[in-house]
């Protein structure tokens, strides 16, 4: 018999820590419940018990159905629940973040908003790609140059590692079949990385348009968190489909990202590539801290939930006891 109902109910502010719950969890082909505080996942193996609050973020994938008192008791505990392909290989639809605290979607946007931290975060990006290299003092067209450089090398690479001709990419939008088994390999394997990279962006509360290569899209920080992998576990893992013959290629590239995908763990990996690009542009709140402010003068900050009238005449004063609502 379960000991799940016995428990009592958790507030957002009892819940376990968040750098202390599972990282992601994955469901597919099965009916998502509620039982108490925890979530059950019933197929036809039986019903498993997931406590909710050890949740940092659900992944709903093909065969899901979900109730609406599973996602209530979800959405009490603080988790992110994403709807994607397999092994999060397509994203679909996402709620809310993962994190009750604005402090990474923040230091994004510090980073973003001067011209000359963006181009710091976008060498950190090519730092992380290509740890060889040091573009220290790089512009932006000399990154580029040097990308588009690594790229065309890592297509020659893969070559001739796994012995599949490569003329050039070539790639036609909206039409997958114009190209020929490796472009189509190196397409459906940069569609995954596009799905993975959503998904952990949407968990962690980040802006997908807030891009510091790519830009002018509302989905340009996705695209440069989806290029973190390309070289690394995209274009290998094209090659290799490739090598194995034309057949049906599109599919069986998905699958065979999908298993490198959970065999690695790369979604925690990128959730820890994104929280170190930030770090140095914004202190992280603690996990357990449940924290509204508002902002006043010269970047300070004034308890919220207070009434600041105009009959005050200093600072001090401005915090008196009555609340707003």
């Amino acid at each position: 018999m379960t000991t799940v109902s016995k428990r009592p109910a958790t507030s957002p502010r009892q819940l376990t820590r968040v750098g202390d719950r599972l990282s992601f969890v994955y469901l597919e082909r099965c009916h998502v419940h509620r039982d108490a505080n925890a979530i059950t996942a019933e197929d036809a193996d039986g019903i498993r018990h997931i406590p909710s609050a050890t949740i940092g973020a659900l992944l709903l994938g093909p065969g899901t159905r979900v109730t609406h008192q599973a996602m209530a008791v979800l959405g009490e505990s603080g988790a992110v629940v994403v709807w994607v392909g397999e092994q999060g290989v397509r994203f679909y639809a996402g709620g809310r973040a993962l994190s009750r605290s604005s402090a990474l979607v923040e230091a994004q946007a510090v980073a973003w908003a001067n011209q000359r931290t963006r181009l710091d975060v976008a060498r950190a990006m090519y730092r992380l790609r290509f740890p060889d290299e040091d573009p220290a003092g790089c512009t932006r067209r000399q990154l580029l140059g040097r990308e588009g450089d690594r790229v065309k090398r890592c297509y020659a690479q893969e070559s001739a590692r796994t012995g599949v001709p490569w003329r050039g990419r070539r790639f036609t939008p909206g039409d997958f079949s114009s190209g020929d088994a490796p472009n189509q390999a190196v397409t459906a394997a940069a569609q995954c990385m596009y799905g993975i990279a959503q998904t952990v962006v949407a968990a962690l509360g980040c802006s997908p348009g807030l891009g510091f290569v790519h830009s002018g899209h509302e989905l340009s920080f996705v695209l440069d968190v989806a290029d973190f992998y390309k070289t690394d576990i995209g274009i290998p893992v094209a090659f290799e489909v490739a090598a194995e013959g034309p057949e049906d290629i599109g599919s069986r590239t998905r699958r065979a990202l999908r298993d490198r995908i959970n065999d690695i763990n790369l979604l925690g990996r990128c959730v820890r590539d994104i929280q170190a690009l930030f770090a140095p542009y914004g202190p992280a709140l603690p996990d357990t801290e449940d924290r509204v402010s508002l902002l006043s003068d010269r970047g300070s900050e004034l308890a919220a939930g207070r009434n600041y009238g105009d009959d005050a005449t200093s600072q001090d004063a401005l915090v008196r006891e009555g609340v707003i609502w």
